[in-house]
């Protein structure tokens, strides 16, 4: 592993889909006969890949809430936007000579989709890393770890973006610092408890300052 990147989270840190993706579980939840399960549960579980999800929630596995979830949120597909400038965020990280890689809690056809919101071409993102290449998605270090082998990146020179606390988590047990962001919702308390090492307000935040942050700094 040679070359110094970002591991980009997409959900909360790119496009702004995290609370559409909280009334999509609240749906599916109460779809599926569990009607005590509040918003503000379901939107601190947000970052967790489906099946982890539906265990913190409820206390158990069950597949048919995933399932559910899967159709009520593609219902929502038309109103996802990328935050301002975020796909600016990414190529800068490239003409800097970092290898971005995108690594996300979905499947891999939301690529197909999700790379057209942000509104980047291929050519910027060096790979991608979804749920279906781990055996445990984050809170579990297996996506970063995985992330940065099919990356090629140098862990000592590897940084971590995201928008919540597993993300933070997930980073430090793969032993890479975390960059957050607060456009997932979550609180710049939190973020840092959990151990990140720098909070900016949102992606276009983070480009305006980027060369003073540890991403930034990669490229030194």
């Amino acid at each position: 592993m040679t070359r110094p990147g970002v591991i980009v989270d997409v959900d909360g840190t790119l496009l702004d889909t995290n609370y559409l993706h909280t009334v999509a579980w609240a749906r599916a939840l109460r779809a599926n006969g569990y009607d005590d399960v509040d918003m503000a549960t379901i939107h601190a579980a947000i970052g967790i890949a489906s099946d982890g999800l539906v265990e913190y929630v409820t206390g158990g596995p069950d597949d048919a809430v995933g399932s559910t979830h899967a159709s009520e949120y593609e219902a929502f597909q038309d109103d996802v936007r990328a935050f301002p400038r975020a796909g600016d965020l990414l190529r800068a990280c490239a003409e800097k000579g970092l290898a971005v890689v995108i690594a996300t809690s979905g499947r891999a056809s939301d690529l197909e989709w999700m790379l057209p919101a942000i509104g980047v071409d291929e050519d910027v993102i060096a790979t991608a890393t979804t749920s279906g290449d781990v055996e445990e998605a984050k809170p579990a270090p297996d996506l970063m770890e995985v992330a940065m082998t099919q990356g090629d990146l140098d862990p000592a020179r590897t940084v971590a973006l995201g928008d919540t606390v597993w993300d933070v988590e997930a980073a430090a047990k793969a032993g890479i610092p975390c960059v957050a962001v607060l456009t997932g919702g979550v609180g710049e308390a939190a973020l840092r408890e959990a151990g990140a090492v720098e909070v900016w307000t949102s992606a276009a935040d983070l480009l305006a300052h980027l060369g003073d942050s540890r991403i930034g700094r990669l490229a030194d």
